[in-house]
């Protein structure tokens, strides 16, 4: 399928690539600086060569999130945008930009946002999970009560907010003590943002603002595949549930989540998702460049769905979810055609 959308695909400034430095073996991070680094070379020819028109752009992880010192978070996250933007106005008919927020500090996260949506033309927010701020080992959740001021204004702004995974902190990360090998995308990324998510919901966000658009990758980090037993667990007993929302967790997710394939090219998975909450709500990824084009591409447009769900998932549901148009990103379709 040529006219793809991916919004899972990151890039890194000289001042964040050194954080990925360790997703990777060391004999491999030379090649992952260089596609982090990259936007308009080896990036483009991967896109040309699959059928991705159109990259919506993320700093890596866990950047503006592990920035102690709120001043400097806000300072790195502001850099890191207007950097990106200066690169998607190079190619505004290949590449969008997700913005790269100080969630430290709620209020100047939220003007951030509006900064970028309004003044950058950014399609929304990509952060890297739960934030640190000063000594110590707290984290931050965004389902604190203290944020309910940032998600009225993503909520007014329209802004969809991708939920991106990071590691759990070493002193909250017990159970993978000499088992270091789940760390990562192997299994505690996506039991680290599934949690975020329910913790989300679970606090009542939804109820207060609900036309909140979350977006999760992997295929939902597990998510979709548990929801039943989330809402029914030993249904014989009969009690109240103990989360804040007043509906079921399945109903928030089916109704304010957006999955995207990246980095879980498995079409088993995939038709799980889509029985989950539907062909409308998923999204093609790749999560480069961390994982490759050609993988996700030849996968996705192989797999075993219908013509008109790849259409969907490949393109028109981003699309419409980013408020795209085919002027700015019609290019590769009206190629093919």
């Amino acid at each position: 399928m040529r006219g793809k959308i991916a919004l899972e695909e990151h890039f890194a400034t000289a001042e964040t690539v050194q954080d990925s430095a360790g997703f990777v073996p060391e004999s491999y991070w030379p090649e992952l600086k260089a596609r982090l680094l990259d936007i308009h070379e080896r990036r483009l020819f991967e896109m040309d060569a699959h059928g991705v028109e159109t990259m919506i752009l993320s700093l890596n992880a866990p950047a503006v999130q592990a920035v102690r010192e709120t001043g400097r978070a806000i300072e790195l996250a502001r850099r890191a945008n207007d950097a990106l933007a200066e690169q998607v106005a190079r190619r505004p008919d290949r590449f969008q930009a997700f913005a790269a927020l100080p969630m430290q500090d709620p209020e100047a996260a939220a003007r951030e946002l509006e900064r970028c949506m309004r003044d950058l033309g950014f399609r929304g927010a990509l952060v890297n999970g739960f934030s640190q701020r000063g000594d110590g080992d707290a984290t931050l959740y965004y389902d604190h009560a203290d944020y309910r001021g940032f998600w009225r204004a993503a909520q007014a702004l329209d802004a969809p907010f991708y939920l991106h995974p990071r590691n759990p902190l070493a002193a909250h990360a017990e159970i993978y003590r000499g088992h270091e090998w789940l760390l990562g995308p192997t299994w505690a990324f996506g039991q680290e943002t599934a949690v975020h998510a329910l913790r989300l919901i679970g606090s009542g966000l939804f109820d207060e603002c609900p036309d909140l658009k979350i977006i999760l990758g992997h295929l939902g980090e597990g998510l979709p595949y548990s929801l039943w037993r989330i809402d029914h667990r030993n249904g014989w007993v009969k009690h109240p549930p103990r989360h804040r929302a007043k509906g079921s967790i399945a109903s928030y997710v089916q109704r304010n989540f957006w999955l995207t394939t990246s980095g879980n090219f498995r079409t088993q998975t995939l038709i799980d998702a889509i029985l989950e909450l539907g062909a409308d709500r998923i999204l093609f990824s790749v999560d480069w460049p961390f994982e490759n084009v050609d993988h996700a591409a030849h996968w996705f447009d192989a797999a075993s769905i219908s013509e008109n769900d790849r259409r969907k998932i490949g393109r028109t549901n981003a699309m419409n979810l980013f408020k795209l148009d085919d002027a700015s990103t019609g290019a590769l379709v009206r190629a093919a055609e």
